[in-house]
């Protein structure tokens, strides 16, 4: 949860002193993402198992047969 209701927002550790990071954040049953570069930018939110189910096709992106089209992340 994050300081008095704001998600408090995380990176990677391989992201070192780079600042072109993505940034994730979690708050309640919600999954923020936003770019490093433009902290008080727009930000995406995602729902709990979305954010899963797009961890999980980033993780076998360089799988044989991951270029075949995936279901849409969120519809179910």
């Amino acid at each position: 949860m994050g300081h008095e209701g704001q998600p408090l927002w995380r990176r990677s550790s391989m992201c070192g002193n780079e600042n072109e990071c993505l940034e994730v954040a979690v708050l309640e049953d919600r999954v923020f993402a936003r770019d490093s570069k433009k902290p008080h930018g727009a930000h995406l939110c995602f729902t709990a198992s979305a954010w899963s189910d797009f961890l999980h096709a980033v993780g076998h992106a360089g799988s044989p047969g991951s270029l075949r089209p995936h279901r849409a992340i969120g519809n179910r």
